[in-house]
């Protein structure tokens, strides 16, 4: 049992960093791609983190705090991250694609 819920969690965080990697390269402009990376790709991380946690923990008896920690440290520093090269590409004024502007943008 303990085998078909590490793969099933394994193969989510596979899809997810797939999907992210995907969006990171097709998007057009930077803002649409800072999500790439933060949304998805932090999700598959983290999928792929839980696994590696249950894998260790059922298999030495102890909780493994080193992927708990990973986990933790990624779900808290991706989000701050993105907002600040968000603010950064703001401050520098780095365009946007004319097809994701705001209506107010476009006046």
């Amino acid at each position: 049992m303990l085998d078909i819920v590490l793969s099933v969690l394994i193969v989510i965080g596979a899809f997810f960093t797939l999907v992210g990697s995907l969006g990171l390269f097709k998007l057009r402009d930077f803002y649409m791609r800072l999500h790439g990376p933060t949304k998805a790709s932090t999700l598959g991380v983290g999928a792929i983190l839980v696994a590696s946690a249950l894998h260790f923990s059922f298999k030495t008896g102890d909780l493994s705090l080193h992927e708990v920690l990973v986990t933790l440290f990624l779900f808290i520093t991706a989000p701050v991250s993105a907002h600040l090269m968000a603010k950064a590409a703001l401050h520098i004024r780095v365009r946007q694609d004319k097809r994701t502007l705001n209506r107010s943008d476009k006046d």
